[in-house]
């Protein structure tokens, strides 16, 4: 048994397959299993919570873990420790999250490419077939994550309060959420993951894509992060591709393929969930 496992801070996603890919069982879902946040008793109560997980925990031969916290030497072999000693049968490795975008879109396991995510957040690095490059570091919701679920949440929020909508998109998007301005503050300062709250309003857009505003908006975005992000790998796009994961780049991929025409990239692979293009990967590569 193969365990696949795509982790945020407040969920994990478990996906247990044989190595041919065949699922075992239906996914499974836990707490988020951040080692930057969570201490090694945390960790391991999170994960034994699952029944599944416990009464299968000899049988896993293979544990890829790819997660929010992962991108520290200490917070790796915190986890790694946690999971061998659970699955003490299994070969485990940990990695941090944008690795699993890598991995899900590349076309070879050595291909160098240019890979994105644009999700509830966004991020940029370059592989090079070896190593993972990141010439930018985030800084979160606030001040990044250009043409993210978040950015475009917090654009609609904004254009339907300046009045920059049209009549009957701001029409439309008001009967779809309350929009009461006492509501969005308490989401936005009193609730947990602000930017998750935000990144639920982007989805509009794409159920709105007969209007000529929402079509601007979205690749208002995607410039934005083209020119921030993507254009920090000038020299590489040269050659390689840019490769795409999350729902939001995988909901605009027209926008997306007609600013890369108009900027002078390449576009390469989309896809939604990460974890589903690592099941192949990683069966391909045992």
């Amino acid at each position: 048994m193969i365990l696949i496992i795509d982790s945020g801070s407040t969920k994990s996603d478990w996906l247990a397959v044989d190595s041919d890919g065949n699922k075992l069982m239906d996914k499974i879902r836990t707490k988020g299993l951040n080692p930057a946040i969570l201490n090694e008793k945390k960790l391991q109560k999170r994960i034994l919570k699952s029944k599944d997980l416990k009464a299968n925990k000899d049988k896993v031969t293979h544990v890829f873990f790819y997660g929010a916290g992962c991108g520290t030497d200490n917070a790796k072999q915190l986890l790694s420790t946690v999971l061998k000693d659970i699955f003490s049968n299994a070969h485990v490795e940990v990695n941090e999250d944008t690795l699993a975008a890598v991995y899900s879109t590349i076309n070879t396991p050595t291909e160098a490419a240019v890979v994105c995510i644009l999700g509830t957040g966004s991020n940029c690095s370059y592989y090079d077939g070896e190593i993972l490059h990141q010439r930018v570091i985030s800084l979160g919701y606030t001040l990044m994550d250009d043409a993210s679920g978040n950015y475009y949440g917090k654009q609609l929020i904004r254009d339907y309060y300046y009045n920059h909508m049209p009549e009957n998109v701001r029409i439309a998007f008001g009967a779809k959420f309350n929009m009461e301005p006492d509501f969005i503050k308490y989401n936005l300062y009193k609730q947990p993951s602000p930017n998750a709250y935000l990144a639920n309003f982007a989805e509009f857009m794409f159920l709105h894509k007969d209007s000529e505003y929402t079509i601007n908006l979205i690749k208002q975005g995607i410039r934005a992060f083209v020119t921030n992000m993507i254009m920090q790998y000038k020299d590489e796009l040269k050659n390689v591709p840019v490769h795409f994961a999350g729902s939001i780049a995988f909901f605009a991929q027209k926008e997306i393929k007609e600013v890369a025409v108009e900027m002078g990239f390449t576009v390469g692979n989309f896809i939604r969930r990460p974890i589903d293009g690592l099941v192949p990967f990683h069966t391909k590569n045992l």
